[in-house]
């Protein structure tokens, strides 16, 4: 070894380079570690670890009751009827044990079973934290010992220090909490992916009740189910005509696994087996599903042997769970999983206890149900005969292939490069859209399969009817892989990637579904692996008026399009602020005033682009405050504070509004309240809008009215608007910036019968008079489409071939959406609805989603 050192070795790796990041800076600066990622999954993990805790509350028997609401500025509350999160001092920490819970990891009551006994999820002492840490803020509530108390944190970091707050006979935590848009590119919660957790967790813990509100939309649900797995697996098999009408109950405890498992079989021609261990979901099963599958192989293979059901054929492992709908679920002291987001269970002892259960328990049922167990046996050997005529249609395929009888489909436009590492195949709706795109793509790499009409719905299909098909069949020979391809055989196809290019309209989103069931039913290795991909031709062409021969342009998305549309009336636009009539005056106790004051000023192009930009997300949560029937007008005049902001609490009392700015206010209310000797039944935050209010109570009785009138009486309602944080947080940025208030957001009452204008966009091409700032950002996206002619396209036909290839298939320029398994139980619910048997759960999910559909082609 050289005498002479590299250069700069010693220099540059020195303790100055070496960094410890402890607790909150370890969580923020690397979050996929604790909680996943930081897309939708990641986003949506921060709810479940909240939720989890409050189950496991109720699992050891100390709550009944989960609230989870989504707030209109895009916050959410979890709440429960627990012990409530300890805040005394931990004596080793000399801080409150709840600041310790949130700040601290490897911080929790569940590393040993003193205070749960019944098996928990939440082992490491991580979640509650990382919730916090990935938080632009978070506000937690706990009623314990007769008083409530609060702390608040921001990105982690408490802000506020324990506070007691008024007494209560209630106990438990309500946690709020606004996901970090420094962590997240996206923040925004989806009600349809919360239900769907809520609603599991309500189906395994039996008896919990469970109530999930969006105050965005107003939607709501509860779910309450005494017979838990039970009902689990009926709700499964909904979409389905069952084997057999009962639910087979497997339970039973080997040392310190208790096993609890629901089965039921359908019609059907696939599996549907959800399993958790101590609540949580294993998407990637585990332990669990491996003593299951060998034990249920097992018992039913000896069954069917001993009763001489299985004359000429033996079903492997895959028959019996054709069409079985099922549920497992193991408690265990101390489990293992793969990873934080536990979707794989790995304890060994695990596969033994299952195994032992079922074999027990499921032999002893079939012996005393022999009509169920002959209907089970038989479908089985059904599956098998259909899959062995399945496998010997594929071995002839192969066999023609091999001899040149068969070949490729006559109408695939194949291409001249096969290597998986460029090649592509567009699978494309109907044979006009194919001719575009065989004319416009690139036949060096890619190829062309059209696709005539609908193909066949696989879900309602078994596998020797499905390879009878034509267009099925001639999918299987392009893609060069047979039905159920294994790993291995995934390797052997011809193209690298497979593309779905239909229209955007609906016909189009049928035949992308249809073709989306059927590669998730028998080519789901190819999704497992990334080979599957949308192709997202753009919505928009667009062009600018009064301009010849220009290049068309074109915009992906209806929200890039309302972008664009902002910015061209952005464009040499000024606004002009004229002076205005004062609605709200902090001196004057905030009466009405109609002097006008100040001077007019001017607001420059690149001024008026930040307050568009501000103004934009004050437009979900004002929608959000409005859709409670709160009027903003009304509360901005009436009840604003001192600094000209909005309060944030309301507490309704006989009809009768009280509004205050911090909770400490509301807690100094309801305690004068209860010293004056009035007691009263305190209600929290579950506000309806004003109209479904009127709606109930013009259906109640006369006799109830007054028996109602007298609970209201007694009953004080106490609604946190989390909205008006997000628009106070605005209002400050808008004083401090622009010098705005609340009084620039309502519109001035006329002068003299005429309309009062206070603000023009000054624009030599349309110059525009306002009445309030709320109209900004809409008359600006109105100015900015006066100057372009955009169309928005219905179908890939529409285009030319040039156009075609430049804008869905040209890997320079093209949008491509990889289809992916993130949550395979949520892919295989929505296939089972929408292309299932039965219509009513159909109708009901069309229903549900109705008013979430835009730009809708009829």
């Amino acid at each position: 070894m050289s005498d002479q050192a590299k250069p700069n070795q010693s220099e540059d790796y020195t303790s100055d380079t070496i960094q410890h990041l402890e607790g909150i800076e370890g969580i923020r600066h690397r979050p996929a570690m604790y909680i996943g990622g930081t897309d939708s999954s990641g986003l949506h993990h921060l709810v479940y670890e909240v939720s989890d805790n409050v189950l496991d509350e109720y699992s050891n028997g100390f709550a009944t009751t989960a609230n989870v609401t989504i707030h209109g500025d895009g916050s959410i509350t979890v709440s429960d009827d627990g012990r409530g999160i300890p805040i005394d001092v931990m004596k080793d920490k000399g801080k409150s044990a709840l600041e310790v819970v949130f700040t601290e990891i490897h911080a929790g009551g569940k590393f040993d079973r003193k205070a749960y006994a019944v098996g928990t999820g939440g082992l490491h002492g991580v979640g509650i934290t990382a919730v916090n840490a990935c938080s632009e803020w978070l506000e937690v509530e706990v009623s314990r010992g007769g008083f409530k108390y609060r702390m608040e944190f921001a990105r982690g970091r408490m802000v506020k220090d324990l506070t007691k707050g008024g007494p209560t006979d209630q106990t438990g935590t309500k946690i709020t909490f606004k996901p970090d848009g420094e962590i997240f590119p996206n923040t925004t919660f989806s009600y349809d992916v919360i239900h769907k957790r809520l609603q599991d967790c309500a189906f395994l813990n039996a008896g919990v009740r469970i109530l999930i509100t969006d105050e965005r939309t107003g939607q709501s649900d509860k779910f309450h189910y005494e017979d838990g797995l039970a009902e689990f697996v009926k709700w499964i098999n909904r979409t389905e005509n069952v084997t057999h009408p009962d639910v087979i109950r497997i339970t039973g405890t080997l040392e310190t696994v208790d096993v609890d498992i629901a089965l039921q079989w359908n019609e059907g021609y696939s599996e549907s087996i959800r399993c958790f261990a101590n609540g949580i979901s294993n998407s990637e099963g585990g332990t669990h599903f491996s003593g299951f599958k060998t034990a249920l192989t097992r018992t039913l293979n000896n069954y069917g042997k001993k009763n001489n059901l299985f004359k000429d054929m033996t079903p492997s492992g895959d028959d019996f769970r054709e069409g079985l709908a099922g549920v497992i679920t193991v408690r265990i002291p101390n489990p293992q999983f793969e990873s934080q987001t536990k979707i794989k269970l790995t304890n060994p002892e695990v596969d033994g206890a299952v195994n032992s259960v079922v074999g027990e328990v499921l032999s002893k049922y079939l012996e005393e149900n022999p009509s169920v167990a002959k209907a089970i046996c038989q479908k089985s050997l059904r599956a098998a005969e259909a899959r062995e005529a399945a496998k010997k249609a594929r071995d002839m395929a192969r066999s023609q292939t091999k001899t040149g009888s068969g070949g490729l489909p006559e109408k695939l436009r194949d291409c001249r490069n096969h290597d998986l590492a460029v090649s592509e195949l567009y699978l494309v709706e109907g044979d006009s859209a194919g001719g575009s795109a065989d004319t416009g793509r690139d036949s060096a790499h890619q190829a062309i399969l059209p696709l005539r009409g609908k193909i066949l719905n696989v879900e309602k299909a078994q596998l020797l009817k499905v390879l009878a098909n034509t267009e099925v069949t001639a999918i299987f020979k392009a893609v060069g892989i047979t039905p159920m391809a294994e790993e291995q055989d995934i390797a052997k196809r011809r193209y690298g990637k497979i593309i779905l290019m239909t229209d955007a309209d609906v016909d189009g989103s049928h035949i992308r579904t249809l073709l989306l069931t059927f590669i998730f039913r028998h080519m789901r290795e190819l999704v497992k692996q990334g080979c599957v991909y949308i192709a997202q031709p753009p919505l928009y062409r667009v062009l600018q008026k009064g301009k010849r021969n220009q290049k068309p342009r074109y915009v992906q998305t209806h929200e890039e399009m309302m972008l664009e549309l902002l910015e061209i009336g952005l464009r040499d636009s000024e606004l002009v602020l004229l002076p205005r009539a004062d609605l709200i005056n902090p001196e004057t106790d905030h009466q009405v005033v109609t002097e006008t004051s100040g001077e007019s000023r001017t607001l420059t192009e690149g001024e008026l682009k930040r307050l568009a930009e501000v103004l934009s997300g004050l437009i979900e949560p004002l929608e959000a405050l409005e859709r409670r029937g709160v009027s903003l007008r009304r509360l901005a005049i009436d009840h604003s504070t001192a600094d000209g902001l909005l309060p944030r609490f309301r507490i309704t009392q006989a009809n009768i509004d009280h509004w205050f700015a911090s909770k400490e206010d509301v807690e100094d209310f309801l305690q004068k309240e209860e010293e004056q000797g009035r007691h009263h039944k305190v209600a929290d935050d579950k506000l309806k809008p004003a109209e479904n209010a009127a709606d109930s109570k013009e259906e109640s009785s006369g006799e109830e009215t007054e028996e109602g009138s007298a609970e209201e009486q007694l009953t004080l309602t106490v609604v946190d608007l989390f909205e008006v944080r997000t628009i106070n947080s605005v209002l400050k940025v808008l004083k401090e910036e622009f010098n705005l208030t609340l009084n620039d957001f309502l519109t001035p009452p006329p002068v003299n019968a005429e309309q009062v204008y206070p603000y023009q966009i000054e624009n030599s091409d349309n110059p525009r008079k306002l009445q309030s700032l709320r109209d900004l950002v809409p008359t600006l996206r109105e100015m900015g489409s006066k100057g372009l002619n955009y169309t928005r396209f219905k179908g890939l036909g529409e285009m030319n071939p040039d156009e075609l290839f430049e804008t869905a298939m040209d890997p320079e320029t093209r949008l491509l959406m990889q289809v992916t398994l993130e949550d395979a139980a949520a892919a295989e619910e929505i296939f089972r609805v929408l292309m299932g048997d039965h219509v009513e759960p159909r109708r009901e999910f069309i229903e549900k989603h109705a008013l979430d559909v835009r730009d809708l082609d009829v």
